[in-house]
């Protein structure tokens, strides 16, 4: 297998079959892979300014890969695109976009790949669009044609270029047609659009922050009707029902058959369900839950009740019957949900980390409190004259442990009072032994004075 490397790519790729492309409604090709898949056929997909794409004969084999800039067969001259798919993959894009090729009518050829020189034209004819734009359609104003000049693409060459409106009606623009010719000097050709093109044309960010879905890689348009969102209960504002083509958002209908589905299992909003006390019309429905929320008015809320769907159901089959419950609600509490697996070992606890110092804490907390307890017990008996209700068993085992208790404070007493005895002998020995020392001194002082 070859590899190709390219820039602003995604870096090494299988024959360039990776390789990224800014245009709109891209295509990734995923037979790119595949053997003999280039050599299946030798029609080349090329796109031109946003959405429009051609497919073209590569007649002369010239090795194109996806991104080549290319000079292609136009009536009149040349028009300039960009190869945005090669290979089998060709042929399953045509069969989807309707291209018929018939025997009488040639298809057009790719001439070679673009030179400087087509590339210079190419853009000093894209150059002039915005200006042309504006002034064709202030002409149009003069005119009084009831349409809009969305867009104006210039052929490669400049020779030609292509108008793109819309209107609601059928519009007479012969007229126009010879004054654009004569302001601009080119060919001209007129193509109507709708409004939901035109925004895949230009592009843009949707509401819900992706690029949309028109101009990224939708081709065929579907209409799509207010029941759509009735089927999903969104609610009828036309500023949120609608996309940036003022039409409604084309994917109101990519969830429309899911809810579709999802409904056949509900009970019908037009059914009544009746109590003893009251009559309760439907209110809303939460499809996904398939919870129904019920009200004693058709009007507005008044005295709401969410029950289930199989609630529901068995209400109105308890009113076919003639009989009416005394409410809505079942009067069976619902249990709660059984747990498959119990967690023997808890490892799904938060707290499974902490669970030896907690012990430990715990068992310190015991020896305090039973130490505590213990401090409390004697005190008790130490000091029975408190407890008048003592009984007298225990007065003796008192009395020993307060006799204990002052021959203790005695012994203290009488052994703080030897030390401190000891403690005044001591400095008075040090005090004569200094004094003397002094005495020792003051003489050989003075003996040393006579000599």
């Amino acid at each position: 297998m070859e590899f190709k490397q390219y820039k602003d790519s995604c870096g090494m790729s299988a024959k360039g079959c990776c390789k990224k492309q800014d245009h709109k409604l891209n295509t990734y090709d995923w037979l790119c892979d595949v053997p003999d898949a280039d050599n299946a056929t030798d029609f080349v997909e090329v796109q031109f300014k946003n959405t429009r794409k051609g497919y073209y004969l590569n007649s002369s084999k010239i090795p194109l890969v996806k991104g080549d800039i290319v000079a292609v067969e136009a009536s009149p001259g040349h028009d300039i695109g960009t190869v945005t798919l090669t290979g089998k993959l060709v042929l399953l894009q045509m069969k989807k976009n309707n291209v018929r090729m018939s025997e009488e009518a040639e298809p057009k050829k790719i001439y070679r790949l673009a030179k400087p020189v087509d590339m210079e034209k190419y853009a000093e004819a894209k150059a002039k669009e915005d200006e042309t734009m504006i002034r064709s359609r202030q002409i149009a104003v003069n005119l009084g044609l009831n349409m809009k000049i969305g867009d104006v693409e210039y052929q490669g060459d400049g020779n030609k270029a292509i108008f793109y409106y819309i209107a609601d009606e059928r519009v007479d623009f012969r007229q126009l047609i010879k004054v654009l010719a004569e302001n601009f000097k080119v060919r001209i050709e007129m193509k109507q659009i709708g409004a939901r093109q035109e925004a895949g044309r230009i592009g843009g960010i949707g509401p819900c922050g992706r690029e949309l879905c028109c101009s990224k890689w939708m081709t065929s348009f579907v209409s799509v009707a207010t029941g759509a969102a009735r089927y999903q209960d969104i609610s009828m504002n036309p500023q949120k029902l609608a996309g940036q083509c003022a039409k409604l958002k084309c994917c109101l209908n990519y969830e429309v058959d899911a809810y579709v589905e999802a409904q056949k299992r509900l009970p019908s909003r037009e059914m009544l369900l009746e109590t003893k006390d009251n009559t309760y019309y439907h209110f809303k429905t939460d499809i996904f839950k398939r919870e129904i929320t019920y009200s004693t008015d058709k009007s507005f809320a008044a005295n709401l009740v969410t029950i289930t769907a199989s609630r529901a159901f068995d209400v109105i089959n308890m009113n076919k019957k003639g009989n009416k419950p005394d409410s809505l609600v079942a009067d069976v509490k619902p249990q709660a949900p059984k747990r498959d697996a119990l967690d023997i070992l808890g490892q799904d606890s938060v707290s499974r980390f902490d669970s030896a110092t907690s012990k430990k804490k715990k068992k310190k907390n015991k020896n305090k409190s039973f130490a505590e307890n213990k401090d409390a017990k004697e005190m008790r008996v130490a000091s029975p004259e408190k407890n008048p209700k003592q009984p007298e068993q225990y007065k003796d085992a008192a009395d020993d442990v307060t006799k204990n208790i002052e021959n203790a404070h005695a012994k203290r007493s009488f052994s703080n009072r030897n030390n401190r005895s000891k403690r005044k002998e001591n400095s008075r020995k040090g005090g004569d032994s200094d004094v003397s020392k002094n005495q020792s001194g003051n003489a050989s002082s003075t003996s040393n004075q006579k000599n």
